[in-house]
């Protein structure tokens, strides 16, 4: 079984890239073959300085590493290191049907934020359905939000076939549950487009403060407090024990504590359960050639893959 999944490098990580790819992914290696990029071409949407660009890929391997990936059972490469993406993506954009594009979710949501309306970013699920067929994938780990993308995917796979033959396997969704609600600091879906997130790696006073910055209603701190509407509350049991969140959600209807203290309790909480992968990540550092190592070996593996899927897709459609 391969699984495939990407991660953009379009900014910091923070946890909800970690619950809603990282710490899913690394489970996944122990289930059978990995292939996981870094989406550089993707990042391009929305990112236009080159520098920056690359340093958020290279900061995107380190600490993916220090999550626990591990490159001899996972591939870990550069969406860019496989240049065949881009052109098994204009091969399946000829098959595309518009509407098909312009009824995508994701689209029309970063319109809404705000974003430029590039072909780029109308495209973007052609792009991502090449990422998948071109290593032949059979699994892909999502968020319930993404599920589309590969909706869309099989729906190009399963054309190509109809019109080529049978050139593609059709991959499945496997669907992730944590992904379904992370909020972020203000309740909203985490996300570096609503710059409301807490990130992984951040120094104990950045950490500190966004956990702190937490929007909350005006209860007194005497008044009971739902639990389930808050989002301190709904971060903490995505990393505690069953016993710690039960601990917690009895003191927020007991009353008696503050948003602030529950805050603390959080933030404590996030720093020691990321603690032994800021080591991992220290180490990491202090040997340079270990990322560009890992990084050059998971591309090659990448590319010998997609060598053979672009090799049967060029004979099918005639090139």
């Amino acid at each position: 079984m391969r699984i495939l999944s990407g991660i953009q490098s379009s900014g910091v990580l923070h946890i909800g890239n970690y619950l809603g790819m990282m710490r899913p992914a690394i489970a996944l290696q122990a289930e059978g073959e990995a292939f996981y990029f870094i989406a550089d071409y993707h990042a391009l949407t929305s990112l236009k300085d080159p520098a920056t660009l690359r340093e958020n890929g290279r900061r995107v391997a380190v600490d993916f590493l220090a999550c626990g990936l591990d490159p001899e059972r996972a591939a870990l490469f550069r969406q860019s290191d496989v240049p065949q993406v881009t052109e098994l993506a204009w091969i399946l954009s000829t098959i595309t049907p518009m509407g098909l594009l312009e009824r995508a979710h994701s689209y029309k949501d970063k319109i809404a934020r705000g974003l430029s309306a590039s072909a780029g970013l109308f495209t973007y699920p052609v792009l991502m359905a090449a990422d998948i067929l071109i290593y032949d994938s059979d699994v892909v780990p999502v968020g319930k939000d993404q599920k589309q993308h590969i909706e869309i995917t099989r729906d190009l796979a399963v054309k190509m076939n109809e019109t080529f033959g049978e050139v593609f396997k059709l991959p499945e969704p496997r669907i992730q549950p944590d992904t379904e609600t992370v909020p972020g600091l203000d309740g909203q879906k985490m996300s570096k487009s609503y710059a409301n997130t807490i990130d992984i790696f951040g120094n104990e006073k950045e950490v500190r403060k966004q956990v702190m910055s937490i929007v909350t209603d005006s209860s007194p701190i005497e008044a009971p407090k739902d639990p389930d509407r808050s989002t301190i509350f709904q971060l903490y049991s995505l990393f505690a024990t069953k016993e710690e969140s039960a601990a917690m959600r009895e003191a927020f209807r007991r009353g008696g504590t503050g948003y602030g203290d529950f805050k603390k309790q959080l933030f404590a909480k996030l720093w020691d359960y990321f603690e032994p992968m800021r080591k991992r990540r220290a180490e990491i550092l202090a040997d340079p050639s270990y990322v560009d190592n890992v990084l050059a070996s998971g591309a090659q593996r990448a590319n010998e893959a997609a060598d053979k899927v672009m090799a049967r897709v060029r004979k099918a459609v005639g090139l």
